[in-house]
């Protein structure tokens, strides 16, 4: 046989192995068409990239072709819309992020979306830890001796805390109660916005995700205080936990896949099983903990408890921070 002969035969071999794999697909329970995952950031951002990420590795698992659509706006209101009012058979998903999911239905009123009433969740991604870090010109190098220097000076100091709304800004609003501490928290849409000011002085220390701060903290211009989970991280065992100062503090950010409500309990166990398993995939794995996402699978129902717990855990501070923003 020739070199073209073998080739066409070698790519019928595909475009056949492929095809099995949709009808094997198609016969479990998917949608034939295209599977849509919509994601409520724009292109490039760090969400959108681990969304795509998941989507390229379900593609090879199905064997037929799953999209990621962005629609930003609203805070996340346009994609939580969006997907809550979608056909119940599969075909849309929600790639939810903790802020949008969490906090904006408990800072808006009278939100058209009840997230637990009209998603069923599908699987957990992973968890978006958050650090507090530290200009290393303040000259303290642990979350009690920040407290120590809020305390001795109330209110002479700026820290960074995201975006308003967000679960970073919530974080510093819980760190302040908590710590019986005052401080003045400046908004910045990213780590990339806030450094410069922690380099320039106009910030003494900043709340964000590990995954925008990484960087800056192998350069040495921001010192790591503490994390805000309740157990060290693995490549961090060096830096505490809130928690070992602040008994009970958690904080994360995170990403879970949602379907709208009324899609097939069949179909939503087998598009959770199928992310489970390209989830325990090592390369998958290692990508997304670059990105500062640390793979947690589970259940739909897991994810459920999950959530549930995440509403009881931020509704009070997030309802104590929306009377002192109105």
């Amino acid at each position: 046989m020739g070199l073209r002969a073998m080739r066409s035969v070698l790519a019928l071999l595909s475009v056949l192995a492929l095809s099995a794999m949709a009808s094997e697909a198609r016969a479990q329970g998917l949608p034939s068409g295209p599977l849509k995952i919509v994601t409520s950031v724009g292109a490039g951002a760090a969400p959108d990239v681990i969304t795509r990420l998941v989507a390229e590795h379900l593609t090879r698992l199905w064997g037929h072709q799953v999209i990621v659509i962005n629609q930003p706006g609203g805070a996340g209101a346009v994609a939580i819309k969006a997907v809550s009012s979608a056909p119940s058979d599969g075909s849309t998903l929600y790639m939810a992020l903790a802020t949008n999911f969490i906090a904006l239905p408990e800072l808006q009123k009278n939100f058209p979306v009840d997230v637990l009433h009209d998603f069923a969740p599908v699987g957990f991604i992973g968890e978006q830890p958050i650090m507090i870090g530290a200009a290393p010109s303040l000259g303290i190098g642990t979350l009690p001796e920040l407290i120590a220097l809020l305390k001795q000076r109330p209110g002479e100091l700026n820290i960074g805390g995201g975006n308003r709304g967000s679960i970073l800004h919530f974080t510093g609003e819980w760190l302040r109660s908590a710590s019986g501490t005052k401080f003045t928290l400046l908004h910045y849409a990213g780590g990339a916005q806030a450094l410069p000011d922690l380099m320039g002085g106009r910030l003494q220390a900043t709340i964000d995700a590990i995954a925008s701060m990484r960087g800056a903290i192998d350069g040495g211009q921001v010192r790591p205080l503490a994390v805000t989970v309740l157990k060290r991280l693995d490549n961090f065992p060096q830096v505490p936990t809130v928690a070992e100062t602040l008994p009970g503090f958690q904080s994360m950010g995170w990403m879970a896949l949602m379907a709208p409500a009324g899609t097939p309990a069949p179909v939503v166990k087998k598009i959770s099983d199928d992310l489970r398993t390209v989830l325990a995939k090592p390369e998958l794995k290692q990508r997304l903990a670059d990105l500062g996402t640390y793979v947690r699978p589970t259940t739909p129902e897991e994810l459920t408890a999950f959530i549930r717990e995440q509403q009881a855990i931020w509704r009070p501070v997030i309802a104590e921070t929306a009377k002192q923003i109105n």
